[in-house]
């Protein structure tokens, strides 16, 4: 079922997908949920609760002080791929088309809240135990692995960047769909840039070349306003959404059946490939099937320092909760990247 790769030193599995294409066809959002460890009335209906709710809660119209940044960086490098999804197939080992994971090195089809809290991380920061993943890359049947911390930004999605609050433990999510088209991954919300290398830019599939020695580069960003009601629906994405504009305005606001602004999590990725890329592919399929998915098992503590210091401070900040053009600011985490 797997086959042997590397990076750095670490061990990793990999697995190439089907050869008629099935793996690429697994719709998100058609999986029948089953009862796992996070649901706790166990009838496996796909709605996992937050408790406590947050209630009372009106979308935020104000419009503080202007700062051109607001964010922080989790970097945070691989540590497998594996055919595993525990939002979308919980208990379900090799259901999945591969995955490349990243941050909690526990991660698999069994991970729950309390398991991702009890494991490690290759994150820069210990106090971030979440789950990172995304469909593997391929450049024929060899994975492409993104080498050394990838950027995961953790920013602002509305105006009233003050209003943001941390991600409640468990919140989990999927942005994009295996099964999306060309056409609704170029119109998707959390679109950017689209595929990228050397001088191509807004690419839906890979480009049909890329320089010698640059790399492929990805970004998308995630929704980030919740309902403030579930951990995860169904379809593991109607618990959120992105940001609508406030009425006779340019301000980015949270609709009203989703008031509660969080953080959006952008990934920006990058994949050592270069050259001829016509046997570029993904185990989801082509460029344009791609997506990926987040379950929240931060440290609390820290994570609320990191968005009370760079979100809601206005202020650019690395890994370390640290803005160079701010110094007089401090950083949030020490040398070792843990709250003093």
């Amino acid at each position: 079922m797997t086959a042997a790769a590397g990076l750095g030193g670490l061990a990793l599995t990999a697995q190439a997908s089907p050869p008629n294409g099935a793996a690429a066809h697994m719709d998100h959002a058609a999986v029948a949920p089953l009862a796992t460890g996070d649901d706790p009335d166990g009838d496996g209906d796909g709605y996992i609760p937050a408790v406590p709710p947050v209630t009372g809660v009106t979308p935020s119209w104000a419009n503080p002080p202007d700062r051109y940044f607001h964010e922080f960086q989790a970097n945070c490098a691989v540590s497998k791929t594996a055919p595993d999804d525990p939002i979308v197939f919980p208990d379900r080992p090799c259901a999945s088309h591969n995955h490349t994971f990243m941050g909690n090195t526990t991660t698999d089809a069994n991970s729950t809240t309390a398991s991702l809290g009890a494991g490690g991380t290759r994150c820069n920061a210990p106090g971030d135990l979440s789950g990172y993943w995304m469909p593997t890359l391929y450049n024929g049947n060899q994975p492409v692995l993104p080498t050394g911390p990838q950027v995961i930004y953790y920013k602002t999605g509305v105006t009233d960047y003050k209003s943001v609050r941390p991600f409640p433990k468990g919140l989990r999510f999927v942005v994009g769909s295996p099964t999306q088209t060309a056409a609704e991954f170029r119109a998707h919300r959390g679109w950017v840039e689209g595929w990228e290398c050397g001088d191509s830019f807004k690419n839906v599939e890979f480009p049909a070349s890329c320089p010698a020695g640059t790399q492929l580069n990805i970004r998308m960003q995630s929704p980030s306003c919740w309902d403030g009601k579930y951990l995860d629906t169904p379809d593991h994405k109607a618990h959120m959404a992105y940001p609508i504009v406030k009425p006779g305005s340019n301000d980015n606001v949270c609709p009203a059946d989703h008031p509660v602004a969080l953080p959006m999590v952008e990934f920006k990725m990058a994949f050592p490939v270069s050259g001829d890329m016509s046997q570029v592919r993904l185990s989801s399929g082509s460029g344009h099937s791609f997506h990926y998915d987040f379950f929240n098992a931060w440290d609390d503590r820290t994570l609320k320092a990191l968005v009370d210091q760079c979100i809601n401070g206005g202020f650019q900040c690395n890994a370390r909760g640290y803005d160079e053009t701010h110094p007089e600011a401090g950083s949030v985490l020490g040398p070792d990247y843990r709250l003093p």
